[in-house]
């Protein structure tokens, strides 16, 4: 358990300054997050086709992919550009999200065979 905890508060904090960062790119599109979801996405691709031990499964992989990337940031920015109808932002960043990261979770694994 404090190998997640670990993990998780190390990914949230990185989490946090790319959002912060990504503040200064400005509000018209949620890029932080969708840069955040998409590398954490890469890494947990590498990381899962790796096959850890399970203590580095459990720091890296459930604990710092698991608090660095976000689900729910995801799906509040989608709502938010719906409901202020940005109709193509909105559908653009929902499903350029999920595209990106079944992508870049394919291209993670392929660099994790190659480790």
């Amino acid at each position: 358990m404090m190998l997640i905890g670990l993990g998780a508060g190390c990914g949230a904090v990185l989490r946090y300054l790319i959002t912060m960062a990504g503040k200064q790119w400005g509000q018209v599109f949620p890029l932080a997050t969708l840069v955040i979801n998409a590398t954490g996405a890469f890494i947990a691709g590498v990381l899962a086709a790796l096959v850890l031990p399970q203590a580095w499964s459990l720091l890296l992989l459930t604990g710092f992919c698991g608090g660095y990337t976000t689900f729910s940031t995801y799906m509040t920015d989608t709502f938010v550009l719906l409901r202020d109808r940005h109709w193509a932002r909105g559908l653009l960043y929902y499903l350029g999200t999920a595209v990106l990261g079944i992508l870049a979770a394919v291209a993670g694994a392929l660099v994790g065979h190659m480790i």
